[in-house]
């Protein structure tokens, strides 16, 4: 018998027939004599709906309110579920973050798991019980309400297992495991029978989402087991995410292409160059608890430099008025911003023993006419800022330039 902590995302639980066909499956493994604890997310559309509502009230809504507001969504499908699974004659029992005791730090909208209190659904998992959990959310310490982000049903799920010490996380979705790239832009991409920490931990970060980062973080530091399936198949092994790749002579060079839609690029031109100017530059920023990604920064004539650095699209606008406030200060010339950029990924641990990934990558780009704006490198990946224009035909032609089309 086994501890499995299983999740189930927006799409999976997207109407009642769904949520009894997750009732189903979870039923099935419980008949095998494993004890489950199901995390869920909100019926899908539900979060949007929620957030369009509250700013019908709110151009800009109170962060705290809206966490109150957006976490009802997950609440609704926790209940049915464990509804749809005492129906099966299950016995079933659902929490909401707060009545777990996911204990979060006060960062409203995008907060962080401190712990979580696992007494309880321990108990109920002695007595046969099938422990049903709100994905997305948790408490601080002051008793509010608080959300993960997007995508934090994931981290809920793997955090769950890590705290229960589970024998297998599973995170069931809209597809069957992690592709070398979208099959939506490039109908050659291939399922990958597995992939390292590492590879899905930059793929995540980089934009692809099949699994939110920090769900990965916490698998890759628990050492918790992570499986990626499809809620929508009856078999099929998916994507297991692990520390090696094991029985593999020789990693591929590539992985995957991963890319992200999602950001915007603001430059800072003619800023005096002295020490401490990139601290000027990204203090405010950081202090208004809005992430950095890509910087580079240019020496200019005349002692001045531009400095430039992507965000968020959706932290765009209040990051350029921070700068836009600052700017005086700085001695600028002027800052201007870009929304219509997206950034492309290569990624894979096999780029540490083979050279020439990047140039390669360079010229492929090169033969059509695509320009590179920004780019930044590690061990085991290389992105690059583009047009969003050419994103699509992007990601296709280095799928192709890398062979990533073809079976291993």
């Amino acid at each position: 018998m086994s501890l499995i902590v299983q999740k189930y995302g927006g799409t999976s639980v997207g109407s009642p027939e769904r949520i009894r066909n997750v009732a189903k499956r979870v039923a099935k493994f419980k008949a095998q004599g494993h004890d489950i604890v199901v995390a869920v997310s909100a019926m899908s559309g539900e979060t949007n709906r929620l957030i369009a509502l509250a700013r019908e009230i709110q151009s800009s809504p109170d962060p705290r309110e809206l966490d109150v507001m957006v976490s009802t969504g997950e609440q609704v499908t926790i209940a049915l579920l464990a509804m749809a699974l005492k129906d099966l004659g299950l016995k079933a029992k659902s929490y909401t973050g707060a009545q777990v005791r996911i204990l979060t730090d006060s960062a409203h909208t995008k907060a962080r798991i401190v712990s979580i209190d696992e007494e309880r659904m321990r108990a109920d998992l002695d007595s046969g019980h099938v422990v049903v959990v709100a994905g997305f959310q948790g408490v601080d310490a002051e008793g509010n309400i608080t959300t993960l982000g997007r995508g934090g049903s994931d981290t809920t799920g793997v955090a769950l297992a890590a705290a229960l010490k589970a024998d297998e996380c599973q995170i069931y979705t809209d597809v069957d495991g992690v592709y070398t790239t979208d099959p939506r832009i490039v109908p050659k991409a291939r399922r990958l029978k597995s992939i390292t920490f590492e590879e899905m931990l930059e793929m995540a970060s980089l934009g692809s989402k099949v699994l939110q980062i920090r769900s990965v973080e916490f698998a890759g530091k628990y050492k918790v087991k992570l499986r990626v399936l499809s809620s929508f198949e009856e078999d099929g092994e998916g994507t297991l995410i692990t520390f090696e790749e094991e029985g593999k002579m020789e990693q591929p060079i590539i992985s995957g292409i991963a890319f992200n839609r999602d950001e915007a690029k603001i430059t800072v031109r003619g800023v005096p160059d002295k020490p401490g100017i990139a601290y000027q530059i990204l203090g405010p920023v950081a202090d208004a608890n809005i992430e950095v990604d890509m910087i580079i920064q240019n020496v200019g004539a005349e002692g001045t430099t531009d400095f430039s650095f992507t965000v968020n699209k959706i932290d765009y606008d209040k990051a350029m008025k921070i700068l836009q406030d600052v700017q005086k200060h700085l001695g600028a010339r002027e800052v201007i911003g870009d929304s219509s950029i997206a950034k492309v990924s290569v990624v894979g641990v096999g780029m540490r023993s083979h050279v020439g990934v990047a140039s390669q990558m360079f010229r492929t780009l090169a033969e059509e006419g695509i320009n590179i704006q920004m780019m930044s490198t590690s061990e085991i990946k290389i992105s690059v800022v583009i047009d969003e224009k050419y994103l699509e035909l992007a990601v296709r032609i280095l799928h192709k330039a890398f062979q990533l089309d073809q079976e291993v």
